[in-house]
Order: C-alpha cells, then sequence, then structure tokens
C-alpha cells in the first residue's frame, strides 16, 4: 500500500498533469494518434492498481472492428486499454461520474442510457462512424459485470443496431472479434470463487468498497485473450453472431479460469 501511495504522489499526479490536456488538445485538432496517450495512461494505470496483464492472440487491426467482451470490473478498462487501441462503450452513468466521465471521454468513450430503448440508435450511430474510421469499438455485451466464473447471456440489439450502422457509415469491411478477460492470479496464487468477491464489482458493494479493496489488494495477473475475428455483414443474423462471440468467450474463460491452454482455433 505504502508504493501505491508514493507511486500515486509521483508518478499517477505527474502523468495525469501532462496527459489531461495533450488529450484534450489532441482530440479537439482530431489528430490521428489520439489513442496513443490513453494507452499509455492505461499501462500506468496497471502499476498502480497492481495488474500484471497477460495477451493471448491479438486484435484485429486496420480495419472496422467491433469488439465484445465478458464483463468483471471496472479494471477490466485499464487492463485492456493497456494492450489494445479501443474505445469503449459504458452507461450513461459512467459519464456523470466525478474525474472518470471526463477521462472516459478523453478516450472518446461511447456512452449508452440503457433505460431508453430509442437511444440504442443514437448509440450504434456513434459507434458505426467512429468504426468507419478503421478503429476498433469495444461492447461490454454482457449489459452489466459478473463475478467472473461464468458469462451472462450476450445482449444481441445493440450488436444489431450497430452492424447496420457500420455499413450506413460506410464501414463496409467489418469484422466482430470476441474478447475474454480472466482474473487469474492473486499474489501469485490461483484465484478460487472467494476470491473473485475481492475483484469483481457486484451489486452488493459500493463503489467505494470496491476501490478501496482493489487499491489495498495483492497484485493480480490479469489475461487478455483476443479471439478469432470474423467477418460481420448487413446481412447476417445478429442473435447468430452474438451467440457465437459468446460461445467462444465463454469457451475461453473455461479454459483460462481452469488454466488450462486455450482452444487452437483461440489462440
Amino acid at each position: 500500500m505504502i508504493f501505491r501511495v508514493l507511486f500515486f504522489v509521483f508518478v499517477y499526479i505527474p502523468v495525469l498533469i501532462v496527459v489531461i490536456p495533450a488529450q484534450a488538445l489532441i482530440n479537439a485538432f482530431r489528430l490521428p494518434f489520439w489513442n496513443v496517450l490513453p494507452r499509455f495512461f492505461h499501462r500506468v494505470g496497471c502499476i498502480f492498481l497492481g495488474l500484471r496483464v497477460t495477451v493471448i492472440g491479438q486484435p484485429a487491426t486496420g480495419r472496422a472492428t467491433l469488439l465484445v467482451s465478458n464483463h468483471i470490473s471496472w479494471t477490466d478498462i485499464i487492463a485492456i486499454g493497456s494492450v489494445a487501441d479501443v474505445t469503449f462503450v459504458a452507461k450513461r452513468e459512467v459519464g456523470e461520474w466525478f474525474f472518470v466521465g471526463m477521462m472516459a471521454r478523453l478516450q472518446k468513450t461511447i456512452f449508452v442510457d440503457r433505460t431508453r430503448r430509442s437511444d440504442a440508435g443514437r448509440t450504434a450511430t456513434e459507434m458505426g462512424a467512429h468504426m468507419a474510421g478503421g478503429n476498433a469499438v469495444l461492447l461490454f455485451a454482457e449489459g452489466q459485470s459478473d463475478i467472473g466464473t461464468h458469462v451472462l447471456p450476450f445482449r444481441s440489439a445493440l450488436v444489431g443496431a450497430a452492424q447496420h450502422a457500420m455499413i450506413d457509415a460506410g464501414a463496409r469491411d467489418v469484422l466482430i472479434q470476441p474478447l475474454t478477460i480472466a482474473y487469474v492470479r492473486l499474489q501469485g496464487l490461483p484465484v478460487g470463487r472467494t476470491d473473485r468477491s475481492l475483484i469483481a464489482w457486484i451489486k452488493s458493494k459500493s463503489v467505494r468498497q470496491n476501490i478501496r479493496e482493489i487499491l489495498g489488494g495483492p497484485v493480480k495477473d490479469v489475461t487478455v485473450a483476443f479471439g478469432v475475428p470474423r467477418p460481420l455483414s448487413e446481412t447476417d443474423n445478429r442473435k447468430r453472431v452474438t451467440k457465437a462471440a459468446e460461445d467462444d468467450v465463454r469457451a475461453m474463460l473455461v479454459s483460462l479460469n481452469r488454466g488450462k491452454s486455450l482452444p487452437a482455433k483461440v489462440a
């Protein structure tokens, strides 16, 4: 804990002082290297939070890509953001949180209001426009976080809406890629079911309690596994496409949680 306090004071705060205004200028002038500073910031965040990230596979690059992932904790964003250049889709409330909302906007996070069905169209249009420039957008397709032992059913509605929005925006060569995040070790020891409550953001915990447990907890080994990307066309059945990605994410999570090698088609 002493290390994290010193790191926060002498490294993290100076990085914030430099990164925030620099990223704001990069976004204002719409410079093409907008993703460089967020990735650096997330890597510094991994050190601060005690996240050791291992990558399996690789993210698709150079093409419009919709990444669909499971979701365990707010630290997922730090871990994934440290190894991939992505824009996240987050619930509207995140944009209203102190400091977090500002940082999310600097990374061009797309916000969705889950209480309004009509908002899905606006969100999908933003996703499509961003991907039309050859960028990647990550969707936590379960719609909520889970403790990390299994994968909840993926929601196909936003995938389908984004599917058509991408085409409308001119992104013809589109990929959908499954991504799995798994917390596999705490302080070098395999993570058990009871240990997962120290990582996951579950409903019974307040934001403050979860942050306190993460900051005061041991080093966490995190695996970010990129599955095989598939072409996504306007005519593909959204439910079938979403279910295939869900099955891939679930298979990877089960293997990682059991300490097994991933299937050959994934690794």
